[in-house]
């Protein structure tokens, strides 16, 4: 009556066992990591880069516990953060051109659980230790921008479809075009609402000259708005993957605010300098007709900018945007071949390497400024004269001061720009020995409760009892193991989930408890007393435990960030629970006293 087939006893086994194999992995701790990875799309990190890397530790005479391949990286292990803070300063001057030098902590686990597949659980910030910033859109540059690229979209199209035109500029978040004559408005108004659906037109007349204002739609400003977001939360994950961070969230909050949570981090200030950048490249032409000592006087010619060169000297650039950051598909750093200056290396795409062709070859012997535009402030890179031609898609920038930035630079453009600036409102540490500290209280709270709750089973129901608490123990177990095998990010909230997730999962003991002492007072055998308290719970077991789920499904549904951590823990205690409470402590019952054919009584 009370016994189980043999491969029920082999499944619950072979549960236990990987359980225990993936579980083992989250009591190694973390050790200092340097990770190496390359910066352009054309170098892979591969055995002979790893062995590169070993040797200039080796000649720099620092030492390291292990090196392994990962992905596209090169990742060595250290024994003290003294050590990985060395490692990181030879290995950047070593690999600087071309490659991404990155603090990292990495798993202490045995190589053979890895090689399995065994992975500890990710920590959150609040558990590890790291940075917290709030990055909030600047929605109104958005538009701009929006504008900008019109301005110039609308500039080449009407030049193709030789329309005339006096003169298109932008003026404010719109675009004003002027026009000789009336016929010229209508044809030029015929053809961008047919090609431009996302623009409103509205005609003026001012003065003999006939005026077309396009602005954006409604309904396309609030998908420019929404789009800003979005590609600014790509670009900020793309950057975040170059600083080699594992697992950080990265999650949009209200309309235009982003939260950038960073675990781990030990760099926190270059941690700052990259989210918070917010470089884009333009490249514009010089305006040589003009006077530069008029323009310092205060006169600026209609439809040019003043700026000022890195060698302090003033420069004149046209307005019009010749082509933007947009377009590049990939940046390295690396050196002028002829003067051995730091350089960025620019691959363009398709379009863009047509649009840099036909404006070096309409230019020559012009100069043509090369500017990068942060939170609003454009500096001239350099400003080279067009010798000839330049086909291919390949540009290179030069006029930079170091190494470093090049490097810094060229990940921002690789990254992507940004679909506009941000600005960072909130930022918050949070130090290693403060996410230890919450790690070790978390740990506590969960083996007080487990404590005060196994004291309880053990007393009131006594032996069986004891397998209540042994199951309950091996359900956090299994929930630790789905935990690690799925990869998820433990947080404060998870922790939680995790206490409350074992405090519920007691209740499924107690009815078949109840049940099992029912029986016994109703006058029958113990062994149909167990047969029928396990038979007859699992339906009220089941019920409770669906709805519970299905607050949990909602939790993550409609909730963000910790709650939805909190949720996962959640959901998945309630699936182990379920397991642990009704077939594993079931089997320790079989085991016990299914084989007594005339048993007398049960210790209950």
């Amino acid at each position: 009556m009370n016994r189980f087939p043999l491969w029920k006893y082999i499944l619950i086994a072979v549960v236990l066992v990987v359980s225990v194999l993936y579980t083992l992995p989250n009591f190694y701790g973390e050790v200092p990591a340097v990770q190496v990875s390359p910066t352009r799309s054309a170098i892979k990190a591969d055995a002979t880069l790893m062995q590169q890397v070993e040797d200039e530790l080796k000649a720099q005479k620092i030492p390291y516990t292990g090196a392994f391949l990962d992905a596209n990286s090169v990742k060595v292990r250290f024994a003290s953060n003294d050590a990985q803070l060395k490692a990181k300063d030879a290995l950047q001057a070593r690999f600087g051109d071309g490659y991404s030098v990155a603090l990292n902590l990495l798993s202490a686990s045995p190589a053979w659980l890895t090689a399995i597949g065994a992975k500890p659980m990710y920590l959150g910030l609040d558990l590890r230790g790291g940075v917290y910033f709030l990055m909030q859109v600047d929605m109104p540059a958005a538009l701009d921008k929006a504008a900008d690229r019109y301005n110039n979209d609308l500039r080449v199209q009407l030049r193709e479809q030789k329309i005339r035109y006096i003169g298109i500029s932008r003026v404010g978040q719109s675009v004003e075009m002027k026009f000789s004559d009336a016929a010229s408005r209508a044809q030029a108004s015929k053809y961008i609402s047919a090609n431009f659906a996302d623009l409103a037109l509205t005609e003026q007349d001012s003065g003999g000259d006939y005026k077309l204002i396009a602005t954006l739609r409604p309904e396309a400003q609030k998908r420019t708005q929404e789009f800003a977001v979005q590609q600014n939360i790509t670009t900020l994950r793309n950057r975040v993957n170059e600083l080699g961070v594992a697992e950080p969230i990265i999650q949009q909050q209200g309309l235009d605010r982003v939260v950038v949570q960073l675990p781990g981090v030990q760099d926190t200030a270059k941690a700052k300098e990259i989210l918070g950048r917010t470089a884009t490249l333009e490249i514009r032409l010089v305006d040589e007709e003009h006077d530069v000592t008029a323009a310092l006087q205060g006169q600026i010619p209609f439809g040019d900018d003043l700026y000022i060169e890195r060698n302090g000297q003033p420069l004149l650039v046209k307005k019009n945007v010749v082509l933007t950051g947009d377009y590049i598909t990939d940046a390295s750093p690396g050196f002028d071949q002829q003067s051995g200056q730091a350089a960025v290396h620019v691959n363009l795409d398709s379009r863009g390497a047509r649009i840099f062709k036909d404006v070096t070859r309409d230019n020559v012997g012009k100069r043509m400024a090369i500017l990068l535009i942060e939170k609003g402030k454009a500096e001239v890179i350099t400003a080279p004269v067009i010798r000839e031609e330049i086909g291919g898609g390949r540009v290179q920038i030069t006029g930079m001061e170091s190494a470093q930035e090049a490097s810094d630079d060229a990940l921002l453009l690789r990254a992507g720009a940004l679909a506009a600036p941000m600005n960072i409102v909130e930022e918050r540490t949070v130090g290693p020995s403060l996410g230890a500290d919450n790690i070790k209280k978390g740990f506590h709270s969960n083996l007080w409760g487990f404590a005060a709750v196994a004291l309880f089973m053990i007393v009131y129901y006594r032996v069986f009892g004891v397998f209540s608490t042994v199951a309950l123990a091996v359900n956090g177990l299994f929930l630790v193991a789905l935990l690690s095998m799925m990869q998820a990010t433990l947080t404060l909230p998870g922790l939680a989930g995790i206490a409350l997730t074992l405090g519920m999962a007691i209740d499924a003991n107690v009815l078949i408890n109840e049940r099992i002492r029912e029986e016994l007072r109703n006058g029958n055998s113990p062994q149909a007393a167990i047969h029928a308290g396990y038979d007859r719970a699992w339906g009220t077991i089941l019920d409770s435990n669906i709805t519970t789920l299905i607050a949990g499904v909602a939790l993550f549904w409609l909730g963000s960030g910790p709650v939805r951590g909190f949720a996962v823990v959640l959901c998945l205690g309630i699936l182990t629970s379920m397991f642990s409470a009704v077939t594993v402590s079931r089997a320790m019952v079989n085991l016990t006293y299914g084989r007594k054919v005339r048993l007398a009584k049960v210790s209950i």
